[in-house]
């Protein structure tokens, strides 16, 4: 009898406790500022942003990127190898500011558009973090606030991608 109590008990207070569903939050170009979205979750980042992507070209994404690592935050970057080319890219400019970058070339394209953020939430879509989405494309944004289980998954996936991945090196700087 206390058992069955203890166990009543127990659900009645798990079934009271507060849970917090996820925020989800659509962005559409052209139409939408996507770009905007993106910058202001970077601007809200405390711990940790993780990001897979295909193309960057977005100074306003890249700019947000660094002051993130200015403030503390460790800001981890895996790129495709397209990436790798003898003009200054994104992979340059995030490793010129102190960001790890990661080449993803282990697979004919790592075409990801992600980013976790603080552990807690993700920013995904058909988005390619570049000018050309904001400006000329019909992209989409999905954001997803609040919720640590779906950015673990992501979290899990950028982590078997960066643990095949390596080390961006500008060749450009060997070539002085």
């Amino acid at each position: 009898m206390i058992a069955l109590r203890a166990a009543l008990i127990m659900t009645t207070v798990i079934a009271a406790a507060p849970v917090r569903a996820a925020e989800i939050t659509p962005c559409f170009t052209p139409g939408q500022d996507c770009t905007g979205l993106i910058v202001e979750q970077l601007d809200r980042a405390r711990v940790r942003v993780l990001v897979q992507a295909y193309g960057m070209t977005s100074e306003p994404i890249m700019q947000a990127l660094a002051q993130a690592r200015r403030r503390g935050v460790d800001v981890r970057v895996l790129l495709d190898k397209s990436n790798e080319q003898e003009r200054y890219t994104a992979a340059t400019f995030l490793l010129n500011q102190g960001v790890p970058v990661l080449i993803d070339d282990k697979v004919a394209i790592a075409h990801n558009k992600v980013m976790v953020i603080d552990d807690a939430h993700v920013i995904t879509g058909s988005f390619n973090f570049t000018k050309a989405a904001q400006e000329r494309n019909a992209e989409n944004v999905l954001l997803v606030r609040q919720s640590p289980e779906l950015a673990q998954n992501y979290t899990q996936n950028w982590r078997n991608r960066a643990a095949v991945s390596r080390p961006y090196d500008d060749f450009r700087a060997n070539r002085r």
